[in-house]
């Protein structure tokens, strides 16, 4: 993307499965920008919970979890193959996107305490950066004055399907109507949560990439940074 683009925060919210991730790393690769995650911090806490056996069943043990956050260190480091998550210095990137982890992640993300170490924490890595960062409440609570706003959306069974491909080529034994129903729980927990729950903020623009190609989701947001950020 050929573009010389004012040092804005993008914040790029919506459901899971949305490509969310994938969006906003490609954007960030494009224009030179940070690219945080803020879902796999919420998926390094619950990995923390599923691996110390701090939950029954979706209950999770607070009293332990909470005093814990004090001294997590999850954050990203880039080696050259793309960012990673790491939790201390152990690479965690591929145990937090496990099944396991999904179908707890809801759960433990609708944490008062957990929302607030994330925030935390991102707010502390964009610091003076320009950013794009995906997540569930980026917009409406990380950084409710983020400069460009994008909520993004598509059909549930889209979704599931590309979720299946995903954990089909990472060699994941799965069924599709496993992973349906863990998309349906986790967007009924994220839309009905107490502490910010999945909302658009009015200024965000919607994407629904039901049909879209990548490649159409670029250009679709070229048109949108050429309008309103390059210098």
């Amino acid at each position: 993307m050929d573009l010389d683009i004012q040092d804005i925060i993008i914040a790029i919210d919506g459901y899971s499965s949305t490509g969310k991730s994938s969006f906003a790393k490609r954007i960030a690769h494009s224009l030179g920008f940070v690219y945080l995650d803020s879902g796999a911090l919420y998926r390094g806490v619950t990995l923390l919970v599923l691996e110390n056996g701090w939950h029954e069943g979706e209950r999770i043990d607070t009293e332990k979890l909470e005093p814990a956050l004090h001294d997590l260190d999850l954050h990203f480091e880039d080696h050259g193959k793309g960012t990673r998550t790491y939790m201390g210095e152990r690479c965690i990137e591929r145990q937090i996107r496990s099944m396991k982890v999904s179908a707890l992640v809801s759960p433990v993300a609708a944490l008062a305490c957990v929302r607030a170490y994330v925030d935390a924490r991102l707010r502390d890595l964009a610091r003076n950066r320009r950013v794009v960062m995906d997540g569930r409440d980026i917009g409406t609570t990380v950084f409710p004055d983020a400069e460009l706003k994008i909520f993004m959306v598509a059909d549930q069974k889209v979704r599931a399907q590309r979720r299946m491909d995903e954990l089909v080529a990472k060699g994941e034994d799965v069924s599709f109507d496993e992973i349906l129903a863990n998309l349906q729980r986790r967007d009924y927990i994220d839309s009905h949560r107490a502490a910010s729950p999945l909302r658009q903020a009015p200024d965000a623009i919607v994407l629904d990439n039901t049909n879209m190609t990548f490649e159409q989701q670029m250009a679709w947001l070229e048109t949108i940074l050429r309008e309103r950020f390059a210098r």
